[in-house]
């Protein structure tokens, strides 16, 4: 017990120290913090554990084309560390990742593909990492966002976590492997029920559907997070990654999950040009959607209106 009392202080000394030092700064450190404010993905290390920040609060972490590539390259850097056996994503500012900036899809101009955020490098992962990943899940975990938080092994959600498709209002498909992953961790019919209604779960529906490992209290997901993570340091790494490789490979048989990752793109990847960049277009323009809302998506009167409205 006093080891584990020991332990759980030095987490949560970390965790403090993490956070001052991206969120604050004393004089000698500001140049460094600035400059770290200034990318979209912030990494630190912590006895074997890599933390991998999303770093765009200002728009609830949103992903672009930038932060996308960003993260795929820190991504391969924690693969090739021998340093770092365990991954952590988190986002920064209070929420994990509300999906693809809506903004850069705006401004598709239906000629100029560059226009579009770069979906495929990280549709085109058949996994993140071969090593274990844990997400620290508080805020929006929507879109592609929850489909990064799917391709974790680990899911610590805090109590202000939601997690879902809200991407469903707009127009845009799945395309990172939500539609594959998503069945498979919680069965067909609940996972239908995300895919088609958009709706959003909260921690404690996520955790009784399998979605969540753990829920902590608001602010704690990153420390929990990162015991999960210490708790998978200390083991023989060889065993610890083959029965990981078994039991992923048990639940995505290989070539099953090529030919349904590749489904999901062939299938939905032109829907993001025909109707996305409307939808996208709308929420920048109307505010379609902002704030979780499912209403006024299309033109309905006032009564079905009030029933969408009482069954959020």
């Amino acid at each position: 017990m006093q080891s584990l009392n020991s332990f759980s202080r030095t987490v949560n000394r970390f965790c403090r120290s993490y956070l001052r030092r991206t969120l604050t700064s004393t004089s000698a450190e500001n140049a460094q913090v600035e400059e770290q404010k200034e990318k979209n993905i912030l990494v630190d290390w912590y006895q074997g554990v890599a933390i991998i920040g999303i770093n765009r609060p200002d728009k609830k972490n949103c992903l672009d084309g930038a932060t996308i590539q960003e993260f795929l390259e820190e991504l391969d850097k924690f693969e090739n560390d021998e340093k770092s056996v365990v991954g952590v994503i988190h986002g920064i500012g209070g929420n994990f990742c509300s999906g693809y900036d809506l903004k850069e899809i705006a401004q598709y101009d239906g000629n100029n593909e560059e226009t579009l955020p770069q979906f495929g490098p990280l549709a085109d992962k058949i996994e993140l990492s071969k090593k274990p990943l844990v997400a620290a899940i508080d805020g929006y975990a929507v879109g592609v966002g929850f489909e990064i938080a799917l391709m974790c092994d680990l899911r610590v959600v805090d109590s202000t976590a939601v997690m879902g498709f809200l991407n469903r209002r707009f127009g845009i498909p799945i395309l990172c492997g939500g539609t594959v992953r998503l069945p498979a961790l919680i069965g067909y019919s609940r996972a239908m029920e995300l895919i088609l209604t958009g709706r959003g779960v909260n921690a404690q529906e996520a955790f009784n559907w399998g979605l969540a490992n753990k829920i902590t209290s608001a602010g704690a997901a990153l420390g929990n997070a990162l015991n999960f993570a210490k708790s998978c340091v200390k083991f023989p790494q060889r065993a610890l990654l083959a029965d990981r490789a078994s039991a992923y490979y048990a639940t995505f048989c290989a070539k099953q999950l090529e030919e349904a990752l590749q489904f999901e793109k062939d299938n939905g990847s032109h829907i993001v040009f025909e109707d996305g960049v409307n939808g996208a277009k709308r929420f920048v323009a109307e505010g379609l959607g902002r704030h979780g809302k499912f209403y006024d998506i299309t033109k309905i009167d006032d009564t079905i209106k009030e029933i969408d409205k009482e069954f959020l």
